[in-house]
């Protein structure tokens, strides 16, 4: 059986997908991976996605989410896909020993941050640190917290937080930042940012649901302190997750799905969506946004056919 509809990756971008294809009587089949759910499942507290004025736990909404497209007729499977065949169509997916078939795909897997694989990292995940400022800075609300990086989007965070926070440390490996200047200038004149160059955190301080800062190793002399703070966020990079394709797509230098016409990728018949393709807002508001393009991307594409 061929299917009409193969979306891979769930997150908001992937149920979205389902959602919009679903009511367009495509029936899609949705591979939402072993670990369904997207970056969400890591986050405590969702209070900026509209509609839910009280806020709402990440894990939760992403269920709501999964339940509605289910209600309109997508089939969810819970298997990771590990390769795709984009040489023709119908497009080849394969997970495990088994294979399936169809006449377009979205593809929706997702970025994920880049971690420090630190000890006790696993333990504060969501409960103390963080790796989206946007997202998360308004829970730290008057704390004082530490952002680790040296990049843009290290000196991005920590000049968001500073409109919460009173103050915020900026922990680096090195001397030298490898922002852009402008950036690198913009931090530094921030009265609210303080700086802890030469170091590196290897381990965080405090028992689950008590985060209480990190352990610190200086570059210079390998000496190590306990650096007290109430809020981490890392910010060293993401990674869109895309080793699956083997390289049959077009992407940027940094491994992002790259749309041609519309959502569409290089491949006509794939469409892309979600934090795969977008380098610049990461939020699951325009995640969902751009699941819904896709799905209606592919919907028009597929009757043109």
């Amino acid at each position: 059986m061929v299917e009409k509809l193969i979306i891979i990756g769930s997150g908001p971008a992937g149920y979205t997908a389902g959602l919009y294809a679903s009511r367009a009587m495509f029936e899609p089949l949705l591979f939402a991976g072993y670990a369904s759910g997207g970056q969400l499942m890591l986050t405590s507290d969702v209070e900026n996605y509209p509609g839910y004025p009280e806020g709402i736990q990440g894990p939760e909404m992403m269920m709501q989410l999964r339940a509605q497209a289910e209600r309109f007729g997508t089939r969810i499977l819970d298997r990771n896909v590990d390769s795709v065949d984009l040489s023709h169509r119908p497009f080849g997916v394969t997970s495990g020993d088994e294979s399936w078939q169809a006449e377009a795909l979205i593809i929706a897997t997702g970025a994920e941050a880049i971690w420090l694989g630190v000890e006790n990292e696993e333990v504060h995940k969501g409960r103390g640190i963080s790796t989206c400022a946007t997202c998360d800075g308004a829970f730290f609300r008057d704390k004082e917290v530490m952002v680790v990086g040296g990049g843009d989007s290290a000196m991005e965070e920590a000049t968001f937080l500073t409109r919460f926070c009173p103050k915020v440390t900026i922990v680096h490996r090195r001397e030298g930042l490898r922002a852009s200047q402008i950036m690198g200038l913009r931090a530094r004149d921030n009265p609210r940012i303080a700086w802890k160059l030469n170091h590196t955190v290897t381990g965080w301080l405090g028992a689950e649901g008590d985060f209480r800062g990190a352990r610190l190793r200086s570059t210079a002399d390998d000496s190590e302190e306990d650096f007290t703070c109430e809020g981490a966020f890392i910010a060293i990079g993401h990674k869109p997750i895309t080793s699956f394709l083997g390289g049959q797509l077009e992407t940027d230098a940094s491994g992002y799905l790259l749309w041609k016409q519309h959502s569409m990728t290089s491949v006509k018949g794939v469409f892309a969506a979600g934090d795969v393709v977008d380098t610049r807002y990461r939020q699951a508001v325009t995640a969902a946004g751009m699941g819904c393009m896709a799905a209606i991307d592919a919907e028009r594409w597929l009757e043109a056919q």
